[in-house]
């Protein structure tokens, strides 16, 4: 059995394409290439890849809606995008649909390749980390939180969460009424606190008081210039 890194690299350029691929596989990679966005899909449920690299525009089906798809499928499976220049304004929607990162066009191979090895490394502990005491329940007003299940019960209705949402998630509950630095939370759940994850931890909290609204005591407070305090009236 291969122990080699299974890639679905998905691009539509030839030639950058065969350079991604060789460079990738001269470094031990094992590469998945597929050119048409209708064959991803399919590609990915065989080939049961370890990390995506997509390409945003594609034949037939674009990057971002694979992403989304691919998320549906699995949780925690990282997803990279790549970008044209002109695409990067749009980038905030991938990082909505479950993107991990991306990098614009033209981009060097030891970026994608450190990109690469830091989404993996963050990725290798699945199973959430409690912060404090190990909790495999949370009750949050009218809400149950199981951060190990990555659900959020509300009655008899179950909200699904990714990774990346049960993390974030469990650092506010795990200190309810405190405050909890944008930074800190950057660091522990991205391992890094760049502008881009710092948009994307927007879109997650977002999220989070979406799926919190069917009980109006549940509040995530934004903390101008500090962070978040998670609350329970």
């Amino acid at each position: 059995m291969s122990s080699k890194v299974k890639v679905l690299y998905v691009e539509d350029e030839p030639f950058l394409a065969k350079i991604v691929k060789e460079s990738l596989e001269s470094r031990l990679y094992e590469v998945n290439l597929i050119t048409d966005g209708l064959h991803v899909i399919p590609a990915f449920e065989q080939y049961q890849p370890d990390i995506c690299i997509l390409d945003v525009m594609l034949p037939n089906i674009d990057g971002f809606t694979l992403g989304e798809k691919i998320r549906k499928k699995q949780l925690d499976v990282p997803i990279i995008y790549l970008t044209a220049k002109n695409q990067t304004d749009d980038v905030i929607k991938g990082f909505t649909v479950g993107g991990n990162d991306y990098l614009k066009k033209p981009f060097s191979m030891e970026e994608l390749i450190i990109r690469m090895q830091n989404l993996l490394q963050l990725m290798q502990g699945n199973v959430i980390k409690p912060t404090t005491k190990s909790f495999d329940k949370f009750q949050l007003g009218h809400y149950h939180f199981y951060p190990l299940r990555y659900e959020l019960a509300y009655k008899e209705e179950i909200t699904k969460l990714s990774h990346r949402e049960a993390q974030v998630l469990q650092l506010l509950v795990g200190r309810k009424n405190q405050s909890v630095a944008r930074k800190k939370i950057l660091k522990e759940v991205w391992g890094d606190d760049t502008f881009f994850n710092s948009r994307n931890l927007d879109v997650y909290i977002k999220k989070l008081r979406d799926y919190l609204k069917k009980d109006e005591s549940v509040k995530i407070i934004t903390l101008k210039g500090v962070g978040y305090r998670f609350v329970v009236d």
